[in-house]
């Protein structure tokens, strides 16, 4: 009788184990499955929260079949403990296992809202824009220009809020004394930037941020970056490149930047000053002229005069020969490239169009015909 019981016991057991085998690893087969979600979500994690308070958020919002499993395998992967506050991007189909990744390996904020402040050659502006995780678009909530306008209601409550994202965004041809200006005005920024980074050497290029980031080690990052472009564009220089080394070829980026911001002419613009250099023709362009005058501080804001072409100064190239000594902006990745891989053509000038971009020619007689089509169209403009 006992040795019939204990059959019966041992086969019981056996078929629990087996049971609890299986329910294992359907289990786990449900954590690394495909999830449910048929739409992105933005998924907000709460200072404090824990797995509980998300698992059940989770099902609400219908991105996991089960909250339990969910937990299970935040124990198992020994990540309970490592839940980040922020928000993040639930994308469709996401599995347990990757929302799990997701929300405890960085508490970088991936959706929600964040604010932008965007530095530009004239301003700038402050951006509050707010993620829509189905359509992966933004929704502006207010603009304003930093230093100028009324701060908005919305910039305020979404500075308090502890998920807001912080980018600075840097435009192209930026000078380095607009870039230090700027970040002195970033209220979420602290400390003093220190002495102003040499023109040119910061990365043009968006930076996150943290409230109570140092102003001193932004630039640090800007600079870091660009070196790195520079290093890069430099080493894929071209054989033939007009330019002797990469501070040459810095400075040269940094005037077809201003000449152009149109991604497709810069090769154009760079063979125009490349074939000038090569000819020993002055380079002749505006830019450089506003340069001497402004110095990279702040906006020149009207024409050049006559006087200020012809006044010599270390930057103006319808007096000086060759390049000047500085570059007059902090240059993209774009131009540097462009500056030691301009196209083959035989261009030595160029002249707006009227549409944004350049009428390229290589004669003075072609030159003249579209420097007086330009005329026209300012006259037009002027008229109208």
């Amino acid at each position: 009788m006992w040795r019939s019981l204990a059959s019966n016991m041992l086969t019981v057991l056996i078929a629990v184990l087996f049971l609890l085998g299986g329910l294992i690893l359907w289990g786990k087969s449900q954590y690394t499955a495909e999830g449910p979600l048929e739409t992105a979500i933005c998924l907000r994690v709460e200072r404090g929260s824990n797995m509980a308070r998300v698992s059940r958020d989770l099902e609400d919002q219908g991105a996991v079949a089960s909250g339990t499993i969910f937990r299970l395998g935040a124990k198992y992967s020994e990540k309970t403990g490592q839940l980040k506050a922020g928000s993040f991007l639930v994308e469709p189909g996401s599995s347990m296992e990757e929302i799990i990744d997701r929300v405890t390996t960085s508490g970088a904020s991936t959706c929600g809202t964040e604010i932008v402040y965007r530095v530009g050659v004239t301003r700038t502006n402050t951006v509050v824009r707010e993620l829509d995780p189905a359509t992966s678009t933004f929704e502006e909530k207010a603009e304003f220009i930093l230093g100028e306008d009324e701060v908005p209601a919305a910039y305020t409550e979404t500075r308090q809020e502890a998920d807001t994202r912080y980018r600075i965004a840097l435009a192209e041809g930026v000078t380095s004394w607009q870039v230090v200006e700027a970040l002195k005005s970033i209220d979420v920024l602290e400390g003093d930037p220190g002495e102003r980074p040499g023109e040119g050497l910061l990365a043009p290029d968006s930076y996150e941020v943290t409230p109570g980031t140092a102003r001193a080690a932004v630039l640090g990052e800007m600079q870091q970056r660009q070196q790195l472009r520079i290093n890069a564009a430099w080493e894929g220089r071209a054989a033939d490149a007009a330019v002797a080394s990469p501070e040459e070829m810095l400075i040269l980026a940094s005037i077809i930047e201003k000449e152009t911001g149109i991604a497709g002419e810069r090769g154009l613009v760079a063979s125009v000053f490349t074939n000038r250099l090569n000819r020993g023709m002055r380079l002749q362009t505006d830019p450089t002229v506003i340069y001497g005058v402004t110095k990279g501080e702040g906006v020149l804001g009207r024409g050049l005069r006559q006087s200020e072409l012809r006044k010599a100064t270390p930057w103006n190239t319808y007096v000086i020969e060759g390049l000047p000594p500085t570059p007059i902006a902090n240059p993209g990745m774009a131009s540097l490239e462009a500056a030691v891989n301009p196209e083959t053509t035989d261009y030595v000038f160029f002249v707006a169009d009227g549409t944004g971009g350049h009428a390229f020619a290589e004669t003075l007689d072609e030159h003249n015909r579209n420097v007086a089509k330009w005329r026209e169209i300012e006259a037009q403009q002027q008229n109208n």
